[in-house]
């Protein structure tokens, strides 16, 4: 089968080789990839930006979620069979969706929503699962609240202001004047144009922060969070708070202290709570977001679909932030599946 690896951190373009499909084990399924979302974690992990947390082995490939058909399952697997058009988030340590086949354990994928093209399931997993954990699970979003979603137009933004409303939230947004008509159309209330205004200047008492952007966007957050609000971030540091929760030895947890000291900082003036999110591979999770998307009250906003062999292009253009939604590559024909 074809698959889009690295051999080397910081390599400049993945190649795509020749290389055997994957070993079936008892919780598997093996699934021909129809289509697989390009993710900010695909750019971080393909330059070593996650080395510290996942040491892989070269050479890796690429790719953490996808909307395949099963062809395979394994003696263990019980809740699919051969046929089923599925989709998921790959375990961390088995990611690989930029290819034509992958093995994936059986609790990290859910059926297809109905109605749902290929293209547009592709999109959901990453991002739906991650919004979900860092709104519902991490900060425990309730009806009233006040919640800034950095990014609003990107990937992450488009599906958390979605899922942060169905909690019944006050969502706030920034993004380009270009994307405001987007963004208000998936429920944002208040929309601040990072190019002419500064969020912090804006807003106040906040009761969350999602931070997808890292840097100084992420100590700029403290400045509008109430004491006992949080700031979640995907693009951040890892404190040692987390480093000690995903079990990381003593000398990761000392050097993510002392690079964090300043987030840990700001956490204890603003009386807030900072978590870094390293979101949680989850099937199940997955097919209980699916009867939102069914019925309408999630929509995925897809930017564009780039043929597997174009992936240079489509990775280029992921680089460039100015993606709308979710850049997607479209691996296989399900019409040449029979689906």
């Amino acid at each position: 089968m074809q698959a889009a690896q690295i051999t080397r951190y910081k390599q400049a373009i993945p190649a795509i080789n020749q290389v055997p499909i994957p070993h079936v084990e008892n919780d598997d399924v093996l699934v021909k990839i129809v289509t697989a979302s390009i993710n900010p974690i695909d750019l971080k992990t393909k330059d070593g930006g996650l080395k510290m947390l996942l040491p892989y082995q070269m050479p890796l490939t690429l790719g953490s979620d996808f909307a395949g058909i099963i062809v395979k399952t394994g003696a263990a697997v019980t809740q699919f069979k051969a046929g089923d058009a599925v989709y998921g988030r790959v375990q961390k340590n088995r990611i690989g969706t930029f290819a034509e086949y992958i093995a994936v354990d059986q609790g990290a994928i859910a059926l297809k929503p109905n109605h749902l093209s290929f293209v547009e399931a592709a999109s959901i997993p990453l991002v739906g699962l991650t919004s979900y954990q860092a709104l519902h699970d991490v900060m425990n979003l309730q009806a009233g609240q006040k919640v800034l979603i950095q990014g609003g137009s990107g990937g992450i933004g488009t599906i958390a202001i979605q899922i942060a409303k169905w909690l019944g939230a006050y969502v706030a947004t920034t993004t380009s004047s270009k994307n405001f008509d987007l963004v208000r159309s998936l429920g944002a209330d208040k929309i601040i144009d990072y190019r002419t205004e500064k969020f912090q200047d804006i807003l106040h008492d906040y009761d969350a922060v999602l931070d997808t952007r890292g840097g100084q966007t992420l100590e700029d957050a403290f400045k509008i969070i109430k004491p006992g609000g949080q700031v979640v971030s995907i693009a951040g540091l890892p404190n040692a708070r987390f480093a000690q929760a995903y079990g990381l030895p003593l000398w990761k947890r000392l050097a993510f202290q002392f690079v964090t000291r300043r987030l840990t900082a700001l956490e204890k003036s603003s009386q807030a709570t900072y978590t870094f999110l390293f979101m949680n591979p989850s099937g199940p999770q997955l097919a209980s977001l699916t009867p939102l998307f069914e019925n309408g009250t999630l929509k995925p906003t897809i930017d564009r679909v780039i043929p597997f062999n174009q992936l240079q292009e489509a990775l280029r253009y992921s680089h460039s932030g100015k993606a709308t939604g979710k850049i997607i590559l479209q691996i296989a024909d399900p019409a040449e599946m029979g689906n």
